[in-house]
């Protein structure tokens, strides 16, 4: 398990440069202290992985707890870092906006320990009922399993979508489920537990208690970040190659659909770019130069109508 050495990390170089595509600036605090964490645990372990990585042996029967909060920040090899922290880089911009970014960080937290312990019962389940203690020792570390939790809260907070896994377009609200059984297929060294534990954990807090448990232990300090509100979410982009990140503004919605918050902060959006954050009656802007239509009386009009005919 240890890292290779002596050769250039292109994963990480790769990853630094995708980075610097999408601009510091435009990358939301909690998701940049991520990465950079990230970045700088796999420069910089705490110790070798063999005595990070999370298992049923060394977290239950060992009482090593500190590896709950170790083995997601740690990762194998370059590649493995990569791919996990642009799949974060973009779920993170996707829901960072939306969610807030103390409750963000709130939920990367619990996320991070709760699917360390999902991965315990799940492969501890696999010891009883396979009746194999092989998998007591199956040792896991990386982002991934919260990575698979933030696909099913992006999902939900998303709905309608279309994701295209191997070529195949999939609705996003079981994509999760077949990414899930590609990966094991295409590379049968990852942890499927590790991931079904992200997927689980997802859906406690999507559909199940979780978030109201995490709302009661946080007390009032995170009612400002409710998310049920309605909301105008996406009328903004970050530009990055292959993806739209869209980003949320604060116009009150009153109930509307989705669809009618779409159009209210295109409009918004509009009203801003041409008349800085001025309103002329709610109406339709188009793209360029616009100008505010006079307001004429009854009798001008009737004028101007009769020269019309003169002519």
């Amino acid at each position: 398990m240890q890292r290779r050495q002596g050769r250039v990390n292109a994963g990480l170089l790769l990853l630094l440069y995708q980075i610097s595509q999408v601009g510091l600036q435009n990358i939301p605090s909690v998701t940049l202290g991520v990465l950079a964490l990230n970045i700088f645990l796999f420069l910089n372990p705490v110790k070798p992985l063999s005595e990070v990585c999370i298992s049923v042996n060394e977290g239950f029967y060992r009482k090593n707890w500190e590896r709950l909060l170790l083995s997601p920040v740690h990762h194998a090899d370059d590649w493995h870092l990569y791919y996990n922290m642009i799949s974060m880089l973009w779920k993170g911009m996707m829901l960072e906006k939306k969610l807030k970014s103390i409750w963000f960080a709130y939920i990367i937290a619990v996320f991070s320990v709760l699917i360390g312990v999902v991965y315990m019962v799940l492969e501890f389940m696999l010891v009883k009922i396979l009746d194999d203690p092989s998998y007591e020792m199956n040792c896991a570390v990386g982002f991934s399993g919260v990575l698979f939790a933030l696909k099913v809260l992006n999902n939900h907070y998303n709905p309608g979508r279309v994701s295209s896994v191997l070529g195949l377009q999939i609705p996003s609200k079981y994509a999760c489920w077949v990414e899930l059984v590609a990966i094991h297929l295409i590379s049968p060294g990852t942890s499927f537990a590790g991931h079904l534990a992200g997927i689980l954990v997802g859906l406690m807090y999507t559909m199940g208690p979780l978030k109201k448990i995490m709302k009661a232990c946080a007390g009032g300090i995170f009612s400002f970040t409710d998310t049920a509100r309605p909301r105008d979410y996406y009328s903004e982009y970050y530009g990055y190659p292959g993806y739209q990140y869209r980003m949320p503004r604060s116009y009150y919605t009153g109930g509307l659909t989705e669809e009618e918050q779409l159009e209210r902060a295109v409009l918004n959006s509009l009203n801003e770019r041409d008349f800085g954050g001025a309103t002329y009656n709610n109406e339709r802007r188009p793209y360029g130069f616009w100008f505010p239509p006079e307001q004429r009386s009854e009798e001008e009009i009737r004028r101007q109508r009769l020269r019309r005919f003169e002519r």
